[in-house]
């Protein structure tokens, strides 16, 4: 596979409303578009780290600087027989997972389209559609109760609160209150410490699925303790980054539930090693979201299709988040039920009027 040229492109979208959580308040999405163009084929791929490191510590400026001297050189210079050697070829750059992805997601989907086959195929997916679920973030609670039921109405198999210490046991009351029977989550991103363990305890009577992430977001040992503590189940996010860290806090029992989002743990390659560990293990495991474009969006929808992704994951419908995206395609699940996009590669298509309106700076890398 030849690469003949690699296109970084930087776009700013507005969301519907502010999306809030115990990192704070976020009002649009500043995302990496790359599109990696091949003997007339083009693929596309996305990069969800931020300007500021809130969510793991890559930001925009690092991934690019890397992008453009180092991950897209050397692939331009050597090309690739097939994307999944992508990933032991760039060990040589230390971390970085997602600046890897957003151009490794590239690359599977241009390869994934000169072979003229769905993205899914290649990852062993054979699931035309997939449950997903909905995460809400932190707002008043009588908006929040009123959300939920909405979102239960429109089918949505799970539904996620974020909570932080001081927003937690009220909503949930509250939530539980009018809806005692629904599949409920809670994500707290990092937000507790173990010595607020009587607190996390407390959530044990609200019948949660599992708890994502309570405690220090490169957190292993503590996780493991809390989850000895506590009756409801424990699902790692930003902990876990690659396969090797993935057996790691199985090992420690630290999780019983892991949380998928490709960017975070370095690219599909890496997913297809952690989706085998976690098969192998009975480990449940469900697709993440960062609130991506359609690109990000349909990569996920794609990953999900593989058997280990057992629990309903965070690609809902797309119109949730943005007034208008930036594919031609619209990705919208139906009674909770997202289709998977027809046709070759991840199956959507640049808007190329509108992403001309909300980019802000473009690079070509021949």
């Amino acid at each position: 596979m030849r690469i003949d040229e690699i296109e970084i492109r930087m776009v700013r979208l507005p969301y519907r409303s502010p999306f809030r959580t115990s990192f704070g308040a976020d009002v649009e999405k500043h995302a990496t578009i790359v599109t990696v163009r091949s003997e007339g084929v083009e693929g596309y791929g996305e990069g969800v780290f931020d300007p500021m490191p809130m969510y793991r510590e890559e930001t925009i400026a690092g991934a690019h600087h890397l992008l453009r001297h180092a991950l897209a050189p050397e692939l331009l210079a050597s090309g690739c027989n097939h994307p999944s050697e992508l990933t032991g070829r760039w060990a040589q750059w230390r971390g970085n997972p997602m600046a890897k992805t957003a151009l490794e997601l590239a690359v599977w989907d241009c390869f994934a389209r000169q072979q003229g086959v769905p993205l899914r195929h290649l990852l062993g997916g054979d699931r035309t559609e997939i449950e997903v679920g909905a995460s809400l973030g932190m707002n008043p609670v009588p908006e929040t109760v009123a959300s939920v039921g909405w979102h239960v109405e429109q089918g949505y198999r799970r539904v996620k609160l974020k909570i932080e210490p001081g927003w937690d046991l009220e909503v949930l009351t509250a939530v539980r209150a009018e809806h005692p029977s629904i599949e409920l989550t809670v994500d707290a991103n990092s937000a507790y410490t173990l010595d607020m363990a009587d607190r996390l305890l407390a959530l044990d009577s609200f019948g949660l699925h599992y708890i994502e992430q309570p405690l220090h977001w490169d957190d292993m040992l503590e996780h493991a303790r809390l989850a000895e503590m506590l009756a409801t189940p424990l699902c790692l996010d930003e902990t876990l980054t690659s396969p090797a860290r993935v057996r790691d806090a199985l090992d420690l029992r630290a999780c019983a539930v892991v949380n998928i989002k490709v960017g975070r743990v370095g690219g599909l390659q890496s997913v297809r090693e952690i989706h085998d560990l976690c098969v192998a293990r009975g480990v449940p495991m469900w697709c993440g979201g960062m609130l991506e474009t359609g690109i990000g969006r349909a990569h996920n929808i794609h990953l999900a299709t593989m058997p280990g992704f057992v629990y309903p994951g965070d690609t809902a419908s797309a119109s949730r988040t943005y007034a208008r995206d930036i594919v031609e395609q619209r990705l919208e699940a139906v009674d909770g039920v997202m289709p998977v996009p027809d046709g070759p590669g991840i199956g959507v298509t640049l808007d190329r009027g509108f992403i001309g309106e909300v980019t802000e700076s473009i690079e070509t890398i021949r």
